[in-house]
């Protein structure tokens, strides 16, 4: 039985699905098969000059690595002689589906010259050149053009990946260890991590972890009712699963503050710093809140600023645990919402509960500082459904762009800053309280916001109509009667004339007169001043040209490998292409300007993208609704997961609490399941990788009546397509369970089959896998989550602001991110890679990438065991587009899979997947974006690995080239030891002939791991270190 639903029209959807579902099962679907011929890909790749429709310049060429001769070759070695009959090898016939893509697009797809025009006159209905004093935690900020064109612009920062290979990554670990110095400088607290997703979803971490930190016996969080709106939606979104009541106060009201958190059943509490209507509390009312917490044996937690701690007292003087919130003004566009990195700081008693990663500073093979990230044992992956924080992609460019913002303008620029938009919001202030004002200042105190209640009856409609109509200004209105504005770096003289015209109705010369008199800004309350300096480090103090800061960020750059150097073959990754093209419009102000809480009337732009992109998304998916709100795939993962509890919960079955989750899933998985309090019960493979089908149906019937979902990658996370994917699915709705099909290796399906078409219920996508979103170094991402009808009504809204698509109901979820759209400003580079690539274009995309994985494994199958390939069971005689090798033979011999992964870097190569999904093998993805030359470099590389593995087990004296590694020019130019090595000092630098012409090198040896994290070190050293080092 489905049990009751609160309203006919979803018992209507409920029985229109149920018999879909069997529609599905019993009859022949009709539809356009997509062509993935040879002779198809041929006539895509290379546009007939004689064909004057279609430009010269098309994406396809561009995107996809092999040439039509390239995959000939290819495909012989495999004895094949099509792509169409070599597709339908690698897919079982009953997931091979071929649906034509209904595309938004051209069915060639744009030209990239097309494209960009067509986007542009998009972007250009957005209203870019209004004037936003909005505020709620986003501002106007001005990125230096010098960040903006070498750091946010250049594919060396933007392609590189999350740095889990320190040894080719010390540029980006530098930079946001730097990110944590200025957010452990400025907070006040000891440890913070390198970033977060948002500030809504980093109030949410704080939020559990105080409920784990009281062994979540305490079920109630206290926070102001004074922070920012959409950092609310998401507490109410997180404590949702476990029944945590959120407790609403005004902090203002101390009594009633203080009989709130005395009660023995508060596990924490949340402020705002300045709260969001601008009001600051004193430090003295804020450490008494402290204490009485930390009496009560719960976490201080409060929402900040970095600007404004410039120039207020640091929360850590007032005893805060926890300090979050984002780092958007420091140089990160709007960009209607994100992405824009979050801070978390945290006490020392906290450091191996923080959650997110944490950069550290350990040592290297021949003793030098070298850095990495710190005591991942925290981390998802290895904590599964154990795990406090599903976080695993944070904001590691807009991080980036953050600290080196605090680089170029140093502590006193920053301050600067401050100053004067504390001075300007001061003089605005004074006007607002004059006698001919429109309205009545409310706070008394503040740094950059004001809140103010209209005068005579005026609504605030009425007011925000005229600020933009007269003013071309944007402000928020609070409720019907009282409106807030918050100023910021953006603000110029003309600018403050503006709204002191707005609020006093005269032509006002207040601020000339300043001008004009040289009269000094008013200085900051000194009961609310910062006392101590920061950033006293060398790095934030010396690269304050244009000159310095260049070099400083190419010095960087040049330590880290990207795909600007070479192929990254990551299974699980899909480290593709990142277009030009796809992400020059990221850095146009039409789409970067954009205030998340603009009217839609005035994002225009935005609304048409977003609409079209949702469609595209749904086509490719096969499902019926979508939403582009989670930031990163673990928040796909929960968006969907509380889409689907909140489902079974509008269907009287909200008991049903168990998730099947097999063994092989990606860490996340288990993680997001438990943010969502569901239990996770594992379900077995076999030994050839397959899903143990006999194994779900025994779980799914033994937990028949509490069965909520199963959580199931697609292509398996081994690289297989599983005949048995649609059995799995139908035993999971047999038993009452809803299916959640895990996009992260979704770049293999697209136009070939889909999750709709398997029958899942839902899926999200990592578009900065499947979509060609940059990974940055560790984020941005973008996850949206694609739903069947059923589960549409409840897709999550926004609580602020309408949305711009017709997406959810009354019954959506709360939000899961603080933006209405996530990271908006990323989707023009998935829109324009759909676009692009054309619905003829994009199945190919998952056929290249299949036939570049199928052909390296071919090349190293007599060389390496290819697992579950290779084994006695042939269940699998292909992979899909990604393979593992398995090297854990080799551990008898004293050779690991982090040995080749190290060797590696010495060709120019990161390694591929480390220990996972099986531990002591690499998982290598190439994707469709390689040709044919970088893939034989990567298998002559890893043949002659192969090489110096079997010199190591005969004992042969170059064998410890592989220990060794990796060698940095320094090894090789000051070491004294070379002449007991055993091998020469060309074989460890050039052990391939291309070497000598093409060389990435890494600038450290390898890594210490134990050492770093038993002497956790996360900041930046300080002066007095230094000093001591030199003395």
């Amino acid at each position: 039985m489905l049990g009751l639903r609160r309203s006919s029209a979803h018992l209507y959807k409920t029985i229109k699905f149920v018999a879909l579902q069997k529609q599905l099962s019993t009859s022949a679907i009709h539809f356009d098969v997509a062509n993935v011929s040879s002779d198809t890909y041929s006539k895509i790749y290379n546009v007939d000059v004689s064909e004057l429709n279609r430009p010269l310049d098309n994406f396809q060429r561009r995107h996809l690595g092999p040439s039509p001769e390239n995959t000939e070759k290819m495909l012989k070695l495999m004895n094949y002689k099509d792509l169409d009959s070599f597709i339908n090898k690698v897919v079982p016939k009953n997931i091979l589906i071929k649906r034509q893509l209904q595309l938004d697009a051209p069915l060639d797809g744009f030209s990239e010259n097309e494209m960009l025009e067509n986007l542009k006159k998009i972007a250009n209905k957005n209203n870019y050149k209004v004037k936003n004093y909005i505020g709620k935690g986003y501002y106007g900020t001005i990125l230096p053009p010098v960040i903006k064109r070498n750091l946010v612009e250049s594919p060396e920062w933007y392609t590189s990946y999350t740095p889990y290979q320190p040894e080719i990554s010390q540029g980006r670990l530098e930079s946001l260890l730097n990110f944590q110095t200025v957010v452990t400088e400025l907070t006040g607290l000891p440890v913070a991590n390198a970033s977060l997703l948002d500030e809504g979803t980093s109030a949410g971490e704080a939020l559990l972890l105080s409920f784990y930190s009281a062994k979540k016996k305490k079920t109630k969080y206290a926070i102001d009712k004074n922070i920012h709106p959409q950092t609310k939606s998401v507490l109410l979104s997180r404590a949702n699963p476990f029944n945590i009541e959120i407790v609403e106060i005004d902090f203002n009201n101390v009594e009633n503050t203080i009989a709130a958190l005395e009660d023995p059943q508060v596990c924490g509490c949340l402020l705002q710093y300045p709260d969001t209507n601008g009001s600051i509390l004193s430090p003295e009312i804020l450490l008494k809140y402290s204490n009485i917490i930390h009496e009560n044996k719960g976490l201080f937690s409060v929402a900040s600023d970095l600007l404004a701690l410039t120039l207020l007292k640091p929360p850590s003087e007032f005893g805060a645990d926890i300090v979050l919130g984002s780092s958007q003004r420091f140089g990160v566009p709007l960009g209607y919402g994100g992405p824009h990195a979050a801070f978390f700081a945290v006490q020392k008693k906290l450091n191996r509960r923080i959650p997110g990663r944490i950069v550290g500073v350990s040592k290297d093979r021949l003793g030098k500082p070298a850095l990495r990230l710190a005591i991942q044992t925290r981390e998802q992956h290895i904590k599964r459904d154990k795990a406090t924080s599903n976080i695993c992609t944070a904001q590691a460019l807009l991080a980036n762009v953050a600290a080196n913002y605090a680089v170029y303008h140093g502590p006193k620029g920053l301050t600067d800053i401050a100053k004067r938009i504390y001075g300007m919001t001061s003089i605005l202030a004074e006007e607002i309280k004059s006698a001919n004002s429109k309205g009545n200042l409310i706070n008394e105190s503040w740094f950059d916001t004001l809140t103010v209640e209209l005068k005579d009856g005026q609504t605030s409609k009425e007011f925000l109509q005229r600020a933009f109509n007269e003013f071309n200004i944007n402000i928020f209105a609070v409720d019907k009667k009282t409106i807030s504005l918050s100023l910021d770096e953006t603000t110029t003289m003309e600018d403050l004339n503006a709204l002191v015209a707005l609020f006093t109705d005269k032509s006002n010369d207040t601020v000339s007169n300043y001008v004009k008199t040289k009269t000094p800004l008013k200085e900051f309350p000194i009961h609310l001043r910062r006392t101590n300096d920061f950033l006293k480090q060398e790095v934030f103090n010396i690269h304050h040209s244009e000159t310095a800061m260049l070099r400083y960020l190419h010095r960087l750059q040049s330590r880290d490998l990207s795909l600007a150097n070479s192929m990254i073959p990551l299974g699980s990754c899909t480290m593709k292409l990142n277009a030009t093209t796809e992400m020059i419009p990221m850095t146009w102000p039409q789409f970067a300007n954009i205030h998340p809480f603009q009217p839609i009337d005035q994002v225009k732009g935005y609304q048409e993208m977003i609409n079209s992109f949702e469609k595209d998304l749904c086509s490719i998916t096969g499902f019926d609704g979508c939403s582009l709100q989670p930031n990163s795939g673990a928040q796909g993962e929960y968006a969907g997961l509380r889409t689907i509890k909140a489902y079974l919960e509008s269907i009287n079955q909200g008991n049903r609490n168990i998730c099947l989750i097999p063994i092989s899933a990606h860490g996340t998985n288990p993680a997001s399941s438990a943010m969502c309090n569901f239990k996770v019960i594992p379900v077995n493979c076999l030994e050839n990788g397959a899903l143990d089908l006999i194994d779900l149906r025994q779980k799914a019937k033994l937990h028949k009546d509490n069965l909520a979902t199963a959580m199931i990658t697609y292509p398996s996370t081994y690289g297989l397509f599983e005949e048995g994917i649609k059995e799995a699915i139908n035993i999971v709705h047999n038993f009452g369970g809803q299916v959640y099909l895990d996009g992260a290796n979704m770049n293999a399906q697209v136009g070939l089959t889909s999750p709709g078409d398997l029958g899942a219920d839902v899926c999200h996508l990592n578009c900065h896998k499947t979509f060609s979103i940059p990974h940055g170094g560790g984020g941005p991402a973008g996850a949206p989550i694609c739903v069947k009808s059923h589960l549409v009504p409840f897709l999550p809204r926004h609580d602020v602001v309408t949305m711009l698509s017709d997406i959810g109901s009354e019954e959506s979820i709360k939000p899961v991110s603080s933006a209405a759209y996530g990271n908006a400003l990323v989707i023009p580079i998935s829109y324009t890679y759909i676009k692009m690539m054309g619905s003829k274009g994009l199945p190919f995309s998952s056929v290249i990438a299949m036939l570049n994985a199928n052909y390296m494994m071919k090349r190293l199958q007599s060389h390496y065991e290819i697992l579950f390939i290779d084994g006695s069971d042939k269940s699998f005689d292909h992979c899909a587009h990604e393979f593992i090798l398995d090297l854990r033979m080799y551990k008898k011999h004293g050779i690991e899979a982090i040995d080749v992964a190290k060797r590696l870097q010495d060709y120019g190569f990161h390694a591929p997947t480390l220990a996972f999904p099986v531990p002591g093998t690499l998982m290598v993805e190439p994707t469709e974006s390689e040709n044919l030359e970088e893939l034989d470099r990567f298998v002559n590389t890893m043949i002659s690995i192969k090489s110096e593995i079997d010199a190591y087990i005969r004992g042969k004296s170059n064998g410890l080239l592989i220990k060794n590694a990796p060698h940095s020019l320094e090894d090789l130019i000051t070491s004294t030891d070379w002449e007991t090595r055993g091998y020469t000092r060309e074989q460890a630098a050039y052990p391939l002939p291309h070497l000598k012409y093409n060389k990435f090198w890494p600038t450290v040896t390898r890594l210490d791991d134990t050492y770093g994290d038993l002497n956790l070190i996360c900041t930046c050293p300080s002066v007095e270190e230094v000093a001591n080092e030199i003395n």
